[in-house]
């Protein structure tokens, strides 16, 4: 136990950036029970993790068809706070409603799934099928023809 003491410093720890970090997460993570409920950090956090790999795989296949539009890009960044605000919505509904999670459950889960979705035909388009079961591809199929429709008439944009 003393070659651990020993071998552990304090002066590692003791600098502005970790302060900054712990206060970030200090103020952070209340802010995540007021806003979208208490014990549903994990539930956010998938959506989060959804939300982030439709950007990759969306930015990956814009990439790949030279369909990129950073007006399409701009109007992303709307779409993905309106994203994040809408359980945080379901949540003060249910408080106003009494309803214990019901709305918030209800539209984040839907909200995943749809993400998944999206992210999953963005990941096809972004030449990556290979690593998608066939049958999840057959089931996007529609999905990924309505982005290619889309980015067909966006290629060259600005």
């Amino acid at each position: 136990m003393q070659r651990f003491a020993q071998s552990f410093n304090l002066d590692s720890m003791n600098r502005p950036d970790n302060a900054v970090v712990a206060f970030f997460g200090a103020y952070v993570g209340p802010f995540f029970d007021i806003v979208y409920g208490p014990e549903r950090t994990s539930v956010i956090l998938a959506l989060y993790v959804v939300i982030l790999l439709d950007w990759i795989t969306g930015i990956a296949a814009a990439r790949r068809e030279e369909a990129y539009s950073s007006e399409y890009g701009v109007s992303g960044i709307f779409r993905t706070i309106f994203l994040l605000a809408f359980p945080a919505l379901g949540n003060v509904l249910d408080h106003a409603f009494g309803t214990p999670g019901l709305l918030f459950y209800a539209v984040t889960f839907g909200l995943i799934y749809h993400t998944y979705i999206s992210l999953t035909a963005n990941a096809a388009r972004a030449g990556w099928s290979k690593y998608i079961p066939q049958a999840v591809l057959k089931y996007v199929t529609a999905e990924i023809k309505a982005k290619a429709d889309r980015a067909a008439g966006k290629k060259g944009g600005v």
